[in-house]
């Protein structure tokens, strides 16, 4: 069971913090600017973690074996990145920008699964997608 709650735990604490950030990023930095330097501590920090999980002969090795989904994962990451400054920067509040991207995200990932992954999908899962609809209409009108 701890193997199930220790990533999810990981990822509330983390992203509650990213909210906190990514909405006190000044107006007046340009938000590349300062998702440069986010990402330059991020690549050394990761960096540095992976070194210490590999030996650094195996390093080059362990690299070979990166598929087209990390490319494609840094450009998904700017964007995910630039997207929620520019979101708090127009105006989001913290408590609804995060809940409303959150809930669009959980329901076309829902199709996603099905389409992309032949996963299947019950009708609780249809329900629980339009009450999703519902509330992100009571949340945002």
């Amino acid at each position: 069971m701890w193997n199930m709650i220790w990533p999810l735990l990981i990822i509330v604490g983390s992203n509650c913090c990213y909210h906190i950030c990514a909405k006190s990023v000044p107006e007046k930095v340009n938000a590349f600017g300062a998702l440069t330097v986010t990402y330059l501590v991020g690549a050394a920090l990761s960096a540095a973690i992976f070194l210490f999980a590999v030996k650094p002969a195996n390093a080059l090795t362990e690299l070979g074996k990166v598929n087209w989904a990390s490319l494609v994962l840094g450009f998904a990451i700017i964007g995910l990145e630039a997207g929620n400054v520019f979101l708090y920067r127009a105006g989001w509040k913290i408590s609804a920008g995060s809940l409303v991207c959150n809930i669009s995200l959980a329901v076309v990932l829902l199709f996603v699964g099905y389409w992309g992954f032949h996963e299947t999908i019950s009708a609780r899962q249809l329900i629980g997608a339009a009450v999703c609809a519902a509330g992100l209409f009571l949340i945002t009108g």
